[in-house]
């Protein structure tokens, strides 16, 4: 004797679902109440659970409408399901072992079913073993769909994927970028590559800051270097005091200042005094806070900007970096600080750097030898990720001429492996950008 199971909200129901599947001919052996319906258990309610049998007498009598139990469908499944459950498993896949679409498998799961394909959905409402065909059907789907390999990823952005980690962009970053270019890049403009490729260069533009100055001012403007030991502070200092001093882009020279709070450094107080002395720029001297407050009331108003040369801290002394906040305090909310980081720092040291220095409330980065590596996109990635400016870029030791104001096209155009249409760039990114770059 072969034992089927059905399941529905209450015996009766049970019943009717056995009687519309194999007649009047049928023996209930016992019920139990389950839960029955939800996602993930969610959303269930009570059911009922009845196993039953078909007496011998009416099998002959309707051999063949008799349900049969396939190996391997559920012992919930009621017969009909269960017989169009291994129609599917035999039909799911072609003759060639590849996986069926959607729809031909639904067509063979009606097929199997006894149902034509085009009319299933009038009869649906009124027969509630096709509703379990295409609870059936969803389940099939939905395996289908979790299981299915991904698609081949076009030439064009596997090639742009390479260059972005040629150039040390993080993989975030590469992520997002390639993102963006399968939603907003048309088919035709992947199948040519060098279109291609200048969409992502302007996107790459466009995640570059460029920090603005505030407008002149005839005095009082201090500005704050910040940074680890050995980046370059202090010799980026002397090229913005001849910067300044000298006047640069069309812009007047103003009085400069410089203040430096290193003076245990060796050799750090001879090295600033030569600069201050070759360009006739006076520099002081201070260990602490009422110090520096005392320089910059007798000083600012006569001077039109002050540049601070801070002692170079290691982003894992916090301690010492608490120390030096508390002097540089004394600048006022108003000071313009900046973070100096060395475009050769590793990368993963530059986001530790980023984070420690944050107490300081930097308005940007000034990036230092950048003569001194061939991949910046590290650099650009960690920037654009925490929305953080870049406001002069130094590749060189020569004061004043090795610094230049921040520009994207100057990322741009050191990219490897990109071809850089210098002129489209400089287009895209303003002439005012490009001509930052004459500095020199």
């Amino acid at each position: 004797m072969e034992i089927f199971v059905e399941r529905g909200v209450s015996r009766a129901d049970c019943a009717g679902k056995i009687q519309e599947e194999c007649g009047p001919w049928f023996n209930i052996l016992r019920e139990k109440k389950i839960r029955m319906g939800g996602f993930l258990g969610i959303g269930t309610h009570e059911g009922v659970e009845v196993e039953y049998y078909i007496p011998p007498r009416a099998l002959k009598t309707q051999a063949a409408s008799a349900p049969v139990q396939f190996p391997g469908t559920p012992a919930s499944a009621s017969p009909s399901v269960a017989m169009t459950t291994a129609a599917t498993a035999a039909d799911w896949q072609d003759t060639n072992g590849s996986t069926l679409n959607f729809e031909e498998a639904k067509k063979r799961v009606l097929a199997a079913a006894g149902r034509d394909p085009e009319q299933i959905v009038s009869h649906v409402a009124r027969d509630s073993s096709q509703q379990r065909i295409l609870d059936e059907l969803r389940e099939i789907k939905e395996r289908i769909n979790s299981g299915a390999e991904k698609k081949e990823e076009h030439p064009s952005l596997m090639r742009m994927g390479q260059m972005l980690k040629l150039n040390d962009f993080s993989e975030r970053y590469t992520a997002a970028m390639l993102e963006r270019a399968r939603k907003e890049m048309p088919l035709e403009t992947l199948e040519n590559f060098n279109e291609a490729q200048d969409h992502l260069l302007e996107w790459i533009g466009e995640s570059i800051s460029v920090y603005e100055e505030p407008p002149s001012q005839k005095s009082g403007r201090i500005l704050v270097l910040v940074g680890p030991t050995g980046v370059g502070k202090t010799t980026t200092i002397a090229k913005l005091a001849a910067v300044y001093g000298l006047g640069y882009s069309g812009k007047p020279p103003m009085p400069v200042r410089m203040i430096t709070i290193d003076a245990f450094r060796i050799g750090a107080r001879t090295q600033i005094e030569t600069y201050g002395s070759i360009m006739d720029i006076p520099v002081s001297y201070v260990d602490n806070r009422r110090d520096l407050r005392r320089e910059l009331a007798l000083y600012q108003d006569e001077t039109g900007i002050i540049l601070i040369d801070t002692i170079g801290k290691s982003p894992k002394n916090s301690a010492k970096l608490g120390e030096m906040k508390e002097i540089l305090d004394a600048c006022g909310s108003k000071a313009e600080v900046h973070l100096v980081m060395s475009a050769s720092t590793k990368t993963s040291d530059i986001e530790h750097i980023l984070r420690q220095f944050e107490p300081f409330n930097y308005s940007s980065v000034v990036l230092t030898k950048l003569d001194e590596t061939s991949h910046t996109g590290n650099v650009i990635s960690a920037l654009a990720e925490r929305n953080k400016s870049v406001s002069w870029m130094t590749d060189g030791q020569d004061v004043p001429n090795d610094i230049k104001k921040a520009s994207a096209v100057r990322f741009l155009i050191n990219l490897d492996e990109f071809k850089v249409n210098r002129e489209k760039i400089e287009k895209r990114f303003s002439l005012e950008e490009a001509e930052q770059l004459k500095w020199s």
